[in-house]
């Protein structure tokens, strides 16, 4: 089972599994080459491809987008980020996917109106990719030059190759969670969804209910692992 081996053969596992995915790759490989700050392609396209790949299912089925996230503090304006959402439209034409871009930057000028809850500024999009619903969500993955690969997972991989959700109250709502979970289900019925956790449970940014357990979380993270071709 992937998610017991060794962190170092996990990550080997997780870039043999996400490369069976040619247009998660091609993504890739096109992001590079807008040179945005601090970017990772993010969320559903990875951990849905592990899922397809562990079920024995095309890599790319039911993915409905591709996220790239950047991080860029300097251009909070809507016309900025909507000038790199262009470019990345003629960067990904003709791919048999839709790509979304954002600024992670400027999340808490739209988060509330949309979902209902403040959400304060990121710092980075690590930070930003901290705070989804779930923790199986966390992950990043991004091109750096010579071809490496640079992971991002402060949840660690196992429970991403074992089919587990977990919930992360850390931002979203318990709704968004719930929402996520059951579609997810009607796709992937191999799944193991947790339950939101009891609404008296006290949790920090990184999920942990204590300041101590998220100091010792962090120290634990799969941060920013880079490996080469």
């Amino acid at each position: 089972m992937i998610g017991r081996l060794p962190l170092d053969e996990q990550l080997e596992s997780l870039r043999a599994v996400l490369s069976r995915n040619d247009v998660l790759t091609e993504v890739l490989a096109r992001t590079a080459t807008l040179d945005l700050p601090g970017w990772y392609v993010t969320a559903g396209c990875l951990f849905q491809t592990v899922w397809n790949v562990a079920t024995g299912r095309p890599p790319t089925a039911g993915i409905k987008d591709y996220d790239v996230f950047y991080f860029d503090a300097g251009r909070l304006s809507w016309e900025a980020e909507d000038a790199v959402i262009q470019t990345g439209r003629e960067v990904f034409a003709g791919l048999p996917a839709e790509v979304e871009i954002r600024n992670e930057a400027r999340v808490h000028l739209w988060y509330e109106d949309k979902f209902g809850v403040a959400c304060p500024p990121y710092d980075s999009t690590e930070a930003a990719i901290d705070s989804f619903a779930a923790t199986t969500c966390c992950l990043g993955v991004r091109l750096e030059p010579g071809g490496r690969w640079r992971v991002y997972a402060p949840h660690g991989l196992s429970d991403v190759f074992n089919l587990v959700v977990r919930p992360n109250p850390v931002l979203a709502p318990r709704s968004v969670y719930e929402t996520k979970t059951a579609r997810w289900q009607q796709q992937w019925p191999e799944l193991t969804v947790l339950d939101w956790p009891a609404e008296n449970v006290t949790t920090t940014r990184c999920g942990s209910p204590a300041p101590s357990l998220c100091r010792k979380q962090a120290n634990g993270r799969l941060n920013s692992g880079s490996w080469g071709p």
